[in-house]
């Protein structure tokens, strides 16, 4: 079928027709790095991740942005908090977000631009807004006028009432409007700035990316992305920005990823149910991860949990056992995603149906009877694995992985055990056999017997 999103900006599921087939542009909404990524973090990453996977395949050349937010006040607060420099902070946030992202097989962005190396085109934008009479400057800061855009909430749909509320936009005697919005602050003399027409001074959050997309992907693009979180004000006020400075349209797509719970309830560090990717990486492969967030479809809420997370784990076992048992055929037409988890990614990413046709090739794989068959099915699995970012492990590391830290059986005492067994067995001392694999499964440890040899697994 063709490939076809929800579309936040008009309600409803539209063909994706992009402005160039040869090139598609796609922005999403990345980290403001202050603090390590948590699980709602998490969520966008992978979904975002996978449609820039199924992109890749249907278009000669994608180019996703993601961005790095370095410059805002909840970055100055914890740098003054933490007693270090603004510059280490976010300079130790961003490379554990990148290993902690990497660990959910997340592929790096086409371009991953820094909020601070590009002030001078937010400088630009703000100049452009001015100029064509969509803000105002008033006591150092320069502000959006909200009322100079007619349409302004088409996004979000929210009435006058609803956006002041929802945007918590700071109460000043100095803005025309209540729900105008800062473009440019002053900076005191602790504080990061820069030297601007207004004096020096900062950039607001929301002119960062409306700069950023322009750089890289064109004043109009294709596809913008983020969490539902972000519809109203953020990407609200990126329209407003975008379209009231450079005259134009700006993304043609918006897609947005839903609201994550924990345990039925909203995550929250009072309430103890706040975890960070870190906190789950060390529960469970960064695999089993990103197969839980992946079992709801992405438009809708999703409610994390511990038995979810243990049921992904399950599941890629699984796949990865159907994988062992053709470790030694070469798997055929491995670049070439089966038809029918290709049409259910391209039906508004539809990935708990396609996560559901990862397991009929599974199943197909286990009965094959000969290699042909069973090369025919490995690739099909691999290649399926590849377009949901799963499946990419070695598959005995699979099987043999364990927590950092973890104090228990060592690879090496695994085996040791296992050759003893060996010899008990060969010995006829199946007593002893058996109390070497309750032993080992008693350690987590799963055993399986074939003809002249035994594998394991850690459960």
């Amino acid at each position: 079928m063709a490939l076809a999103f929800y579309n936040t900006l008009t309600r409803r599921k539209e063909p994706f027709v992009p402005l160039d087939p040869l090139r598609v542009g796609m922005y999403v909404c990345g980290p403001t790095v202050y603090d390590r990524a948590h699980i709602g973090n998490a969520r966008p990453i992978i979904v975002f991740d996978v449609l820039y996977r199924l992109l890749k395949r249907l278009y000669p050349k994608v180019v996703y942005v993601r961005n790095i937010t370095d410059v805002d006040d909840k970055i100055n607060a914890r740098a003054k908090e933490n007693g270090e420099p603004i510059a280490a902070l976010t300079a130790r946030t961003t490379e554990a977000f990148h290993a902690d992202i990497a660990a959910l097989n997340a592929l790096p962005p086409d371009v991953e631009p820094r909020a601070t190396a590009h002030i001078a085109q937010m400088i630009a934008l703000i100049t452009a807004l001015l100029e064509r009479g969509h803000a105002y400057e008033a006591e150092g800061h320069v502000l959006f006028s909200v009322p100079s855009m007619p349409d302004y909430g088409k996004l979000s749909r929210r009435n006058q009432d609803e956006m002041i509320a929802g945007a918590r936009v700071e109460v000043a005697p100095y803005k025309k409007d209540p729900a105008d919005f800062v473009l440019w602050k002053p900076s005191s003399d602790d504080l990061p700035g820069w030297d601007s027409p207004w004096g020096r001074g900062r950039p607001g959050w929301h002119i960062e990316c409306s700069a950023m997309s322009r750089e890289y992907l064109g004043v109009t693009f294709d596809i913008h992305g983020g969490g539902q979180d972000l519809v109203f004000p953020h990407h609200e006020n990126e329209i407003a920005q975008s379209v009231c400075a450079n005259g134009q349209p700006f993304a043609r797509y918006w897609l947005h990823n839903g609201y994550l719970m924990v345990e039925g309830e909203k995550m929250s560090k009072s309430l103890g149910n706040f975890f960070t990717v870190r906190d789950l990486l060390a529960q469970a492969p960064g695999e089993a991860i990103r197969l839980a967030m992946l079992t709801a479809h992405y438009h809708q809420p999703f409610d994390w949990t511990a038995e979810g997370l243990k049921q992904a784990r399950t599941a890629l076992d699984r796949l990865y056992l159907a994988l062992r048992g053709v470790a030694d055929i070469r798997a055929v037409h491995r670049d070439q995603v089966p038809l029918d988890v290709l049409a259910a990614l391209e039906d508004d990413l539809n990935t708990p149906l396609a996560i559901a046709h990862l397991h009929e090739l599974a199943t197909q794989l286990n009965k094959a009877e000969n290699d042909g068959e069973k090369a025919k099915w490995k690739g099909a699995l691999l290649a399926a694995g590849d377009v949901l970012g799963v499946l990419q492990q070695d598959v005995e590391a699979w099987f043999r992985w364990v927590p950092e830290g973890s104090d228990g059986l060592s690879d090496a005492d695994i085996d040791a055990l296992i050759d003893q067994r060996i010899t008990a067995r060969k010995e006829k001392n199946f007593a002893e056999a058996d109390r070497i694999r309750k032993e080992l499964a008693e350690q987590g440890v799963l055993l399986e017997d074939k003809a002249g040899s035994t594998s394991w697994r850690r459960s």
